[in-house]
């Protein structure tokens, strides 16, 4: 028998691991350090990383955490944290754990209300939650630019309602994966919880419906019907930028889910502060839960994307090019996903292999291609001319700081601006090799977010490339 209470903590460990999914064991529970228990009082001390995961963990698993704690400690643990509040001076703040409070039944439903035109509710379970099954957390693809937008959906679709994260903001250009996360957070949270109503709408289709029952005179029945909601997910919420009637009617919807712990899940191509014409009021409660932004996925995450699609529909496109489109596809998976598909139909319909040549001719089709794209000499030229420094003394070994910033500067803006990769760009810029590249940027990146006067010559440098198109 096991006696050892650091021995019974990792087999707590061992039996949380078995109920969560890999992802949430190695965010939430994995950080957790075990420092005492005392046999006395029953008294477990754990450690924790942050506030964030206290707050994690005693809003989402303490049930879980209740249960393992009695399965190998026995009955009465009293469960408490040290959680690191200021890592840099080391300071630790002790909490008590919550006790997990009984679940009470739901009650049924007394009435039940109609939406107009398109979503039919006579009976609660019935309700269609108008998702598309195929957009799902496992053909999701992780990267970068969405890890952890990724990680907050997951959490959310796993225990939706939790105050930590409602209502749950996404914003990111077109085509970067809006669309496709809050379906997956709706799906993944309808296999968890069939009996929950789970619904997804266009901010379009929302108006239209609207609209609708201001016609018909049945506004109440509309706004009652979306009250009964327990996860409402809505899309492109920046369509309702001059819609006035639309944004008061949903500030009430909002309002009345907010209150009763329905999780809210809203996706526009914008963050709140830019969404004008919407009211002060609707807009501090978009941004009172958490607010993720997805950003373009760069190249890498591009070719991962590339071939897991080539792997599902049983694809074999040569690796040159995967990477020719995904360096071309300007960041869209919509892009990347409408190439493939074509390349796919002319192979078949005219039986020859995929290859260079056919995506090249794909592409120029599918995908809008600046016909005068940025070149190196161009940025190098213009950074030069701002700061009337010559090439050669660019390109030079010198390490003055007349010298060394325009180089910097010039490899940052070739990055941002143009498709090559870091080995290239320091070969052309002085042939540097890629490493000195990646520190170029990272010193420019780390100055642009604190000096504002740099930020102006930056911003000026960049206008000079539109003048020049």
């Amino acid at each position: 028998m096991v006696t050892n209470p650091k021995a019974l903590w990792d087999n707590c460990l061992n039996l949380i691991k078995s109920n969560v999914s890999e992802q949430q064991y190695n965010t939430w529970f994995a950080p957790i350090v075990f420092e005492h228990y005392d046999e006395d009082s029953r008294t477990l001390l754990l450690q924790l990383p942050s506030m964030w995961v206290y707050e994690v963990l005693e809003q989402h698993y303490v049930g879980l955490m209740s249960k393992v704690l009695t399965k190998c400690f026995g009955p009465g643990v009293q469960l408490t944290y040290r959680a690191l509040t200021d890592k840099t001076n080391g300071l630790s703040q002790v909490l008590e754990g919550e006790q997990p409070a009984e679940i009470a039944a739901p009650a049924p439903a007394r009435r039940v209300n109609k939406t107009p035109t398109v979503l039919d509710a006579a009976v609660p379970q019935d309700l269609n939650p108008q998702l598309d099954v195929h957009k799902t957390f496992q053909s999701f693809i992780e990267g970068d630019s969405n890890k952890l937008p990724r990680t907050v959906g997951l959490s959310i679709a796993e225990h939706p309602g939790k105050s930590t994260f409602n209502p749950f903001f996404i914003y990111g250009p077109s085509g970067c994966g809006k669309t496709h996360l809050i379906n997956a957070i709706g799906v993944r949270c309808k296999e968890m919880y069939p009996q929950k109503r789970v619904l997804y709408v266009s901010a379009r289709l929302f108006q239209v419906q609207f609209t609708d029952a201001v016609r018909q005179n049945t506004t109440n029945d509309f706004i009652q019907f979306y009250q009964t909601i327990d996860v409402l997910i809505v899309d492109d919420i920046q369509e309702w930028a001059t819609a006035t009637k639309t944004l008061d009617t949903f500030f009430h919807i909002f309002n009345h889910l907010f209150r009763n712990g329905k999780q809210i899940i809203l996706a526009s191509d914008r963050p709140p502060v830019d969404l004008q014409g919407m009211k002060d009021r609707l807009l501090t409660r978009f941004s009172c839960g958490l607010i993720a932004e997805l950003e373009k996925p760069n190249v890498q995450l591009c070719i991962d994307i590339l071939n897991s699609k080539c792997h599902r529909d049983g694809l074999k496109i040569p690796a040159d090019v995967i990477r020719y489109i995904a360096e071309t596809a300007n960041g869209s998976v919509r892009d990347l996903e409408g190439v493939i598909n074509s390349l796919l139909a002319y192979s078949v319909v005219y039986n020859s292999n995929i290859d260079m040549r056919l995506a090249e001719r794909i592409l120029k089709r599918a995908v809008k291609i600046d016909n005068h794209p940025l070149t190196i000499e161009d940025i190098v030229e213009k950074v030069c001319d701002h700061y009337n420094v010559s090439q050669q003394s660019v390109f030079s070994r010198s390490r003055k700081r007349d010298f060394v910033l325009p180089r910097q500067i010039a490899m940052y803006l070739a990055q941002k601006h143009t498709k090559m990769p870091s080995s290239r760009i320091g070969q052309l810029i002085g042939k540097r090799d890629h490493s000195t590249v990646i520190h170029s940027c990272a010193t420019i990146e780390q100055r642009l977010k604190v000096d504002k006067p740099f930020r102006e010559e930056m911003n000026s440098i960049e206008n000079s490339f539109r003048l020049k198109k």
